[in-house]
């Protein structure tokens, strides 16, 4: 039986990414962990090496794996990347030494139905549903079957706590401690006149609401559905219905780390 421990080494393919990589293997094979050429289901840990958009992108090529996961910063804001590469050598002290703890956030799942076929699928960021070459929308939102408004404007964001601070927060959305685990909605754009009536602000719910959104149509095939920066397209979209998963993604986080302090960090 392989009893070598393992952990996977992503990264973007910018030359300081790379070389990160470089030496973070070597400090790995040093330490004596294996790191393996191809992505290994098996790991004990996934490092990621890049910005935010890396981050993203590896849990969704992976599939959401059942693996922890930590990101080092070589990007630009790099919220999600916990660790600078000049903290590589720190790092691997406190990891060695079982210096951190397993923070677990659920994404966002969408089922995306049209008149054929049901798609599925998740976020951990946000979700959002918008207009097709910046047409305006309209749609019916409900929340746990109660209709709570007919929204005419851009689109709107469904965010998870963890996504409190991406997209959401650009565009006016509340920040949320990710220790509540609640859903956002917050309005792209909303039209709020005598003829059309939108929130104008983010509306926030417990993470059992079960979010329902129906389109009307002015045009055909209008609507496009985002996901972490991922656009979906399909035909024919009738109703796109949108909950917290109950899939676990496991961020490690080192024992000092504090959200409000990255917050101030990042932001103020």
């Amino acid at each position: 039986m392989d009893t070598r421990r393992i952990i996977n080494i992503l990264h973007s393919d910018t030359k300081f990414s790379m070389d990160t990589a470089k030496y973070l293997k070597s400090k790995l094979i040093k330490l004596g962990y294996h790191v393996p050429n191809s992505f290994d289901f098996e790991a004990e840990l996934i490092i990621c090496i890049g910005g935010d958009g890396s981050f993203l992108r590896a849990i969704h090529q992976y599939d959401f794996p059942d693996i922890p996961i930590i990101g080092i910063n070589t990007g630009h804001l790099g919220f999600f990347a916990e660790v600078n590469p000049d903290e590589i050598d720190n790092f691997l002290d406190k990891y060695t030494a079982g210096d951190y703890f397993i923070e677990e956030i659920n994404p966002l799942e969408a089922t995306i139905c049209t008149r054929t076929n049901c798609i599925e699928t998740r976020g951990i960021n946000e979700i959002v549903i918008k207009g097709d070459k910046s047409r305006t929308v309209h749609l019916d939102i409900f929340v746990n079957n109660h209709l709570i408004q007919r929204f005419s404007g851009d689109g709107i964001l469904v965010a998870t706590s963890t996504g409190s601070t991406a997209y959401n927060y650009s565009i006016g959305g509340s920040l949320v401690d990710p220790k509540l685990n609640v859903v956002q909605v917050t309005p792209l754009a909303p039209i709020n006149t005598n003829a059309y009536r939108s929130f104008t602000s983010s509306v926030i719910f417990p993470a059992e609401t079960i979010i329902k959104v129906n389109p009307e149509y002015r045009f055909e095939n209008s609507i496009v559905i985002v996901s972490d920066g991922n656009e979906h397209r399909y035909a024919g979209i009738s109703e796109v219905v949108l909950q917290l998963s109950e899939l676990d993604i496991k961020l490690l986080r080192l024992a000092n780390y504090n959200f409000w302090g990255r917050v101030i960090n990042k932001f103020l």
